[in-house]
This record gives C-alpha cells, structure tokens and sequence, in this order.
C-alpha cells in the first residue's frame, strides 16, 4: 500500500507545542559511561520489524505515529539510505531505547528519534545515552561555520524531555504550535490534555 492511497476515514486531533532546539558545537566535557551492563551498537541495515519494534515500543506513550503510517517499503528504503544510522541501547543484553541520526544534509546533522523503552524510563540511563547520541552525531562531521546538530522535541513527549535536551547543551530556536490528525487505527493512548 502505497502513502498516497492510505485513507483515513476517524483520527483523533492532538495538539502539540513542538520545540525545534540546535547545537552549534560539541560539549566539551566527554559522555558520561553508560552503566556496567549497558552498551551502544549501531545496527548496520536493521529489518523493518526490528525497527517497528523499537519505534512502536519506546514511542507509544509519547504519541509516536508518523512511521507506523510508513509502509513497509518506503520504511526499509528509508533505513538503507547511507547517513541514516539506528543506534540500539542494551542492557543485560535486551534491547532498552535507540536513537536514530539522519546525516543526509551534512554538515547539518538531525537526531530525528531518541528514547527508552518503558522499562528503564526513570533508571538514570538517559543523560548518558543522550550524551552518547550527541557524541555519535559530532564524531559524523558537523563541522564547519553550518555545521550543527539539531533535534526537536514536543508536549506529547516525556516531560523530561526538553529539560534533558537543554542540559546536554542544546538551545531552543523556536516552538511551533501543532495539531496532528492520528488516526484512530494505530490505537494510540492520546493523554486527555493533548485532544483537540
């Protein structure tokens, strides 16, 4: 099924406050370690039901449904593109969050999605996997007067996390007032204070 003739005949309306932020040069103190037990591995071509069970897990109380609309085609091709990287944190061996960076507009780099699965929200693992992100994407070469890398959060999200943003040492550089029409199909959880 092709994006264009996907119909959506009920959608819930969300409104959302989304905060595009922008870092202009690395941090200069290191990332933290990540915990004994914890570790990073980017995943080189990963199937789309690998990804869809990243994305579906980390983002289903956050309102995450752009790429559950994405066929299965336009999906895979997305993720063999070079400069788009998954990132897959593990702890005791199961997967526990990923980030995925998207360096096709060099020397802009984007960290389009970063989160944790449920079972480790809350377990201090963020700030060090965030700050592994940020150091992924500088080590890829935004370099330059341009270079930068950027990554937008919004209202839907976990609440900690624009303040998780601004600590790694990205700066707000505007906010844009949204409604998403999401269809009522992906059965959703849309929290009460974001319906429209």
């Amino acid at each position: 099924m092709s994006a264009t003739s996907f119909r959506v005949t009920s959608v819930v309306r969300v409104g959302v406050t989304v905060t595009f932020l922008r870092m202009d040069h690395a941090p200069d103190e290191p990332a933290p370690a990540l915990p004994a037990g914890a570790s990073v591995v980017r995943v080189a071509a990963p199937t789309v039901a690998f990804y869809r069970y990243l994305y579906n897990t980390v983002g289903a109380d956050y309102v995450w449904w752009l790429r559950r609309l994405m066929p299965d085609g336009e999906l895979s091709a997305l993720l063999r593109q070079t400069g788009v990287e998954i990132h897959v944190l593990y702890m005791g061996g199961a997967p526990a969050g990923f980030f995925e960076l998207d360096a096709r507009s060099i020397p802009v780099i984007n960290l389009s999605y970063f989160g944790l699965m449920p079972h480790v929200v809350g377990t201090g693992i963020g700030t060090p996997f965030l700050r592994r992100a940020v150091a992924e994407a500088w080590s890829r070469g935004p370099k330059g007067r341009t270079g930068a890398l950027t990554v937008n959060t919004c209202t839907a999200d976990h609440p900690r996390a624009l303040p998780a943003y601004l600590r790694a040492g990205f700066l707000p550089v505007r906010r844009s007032d949204e409604v998403w029409n999401v269809p009522l199909s992906l059965g959703l959880a849309i929290p009460p204070r974001l319906r429209r």
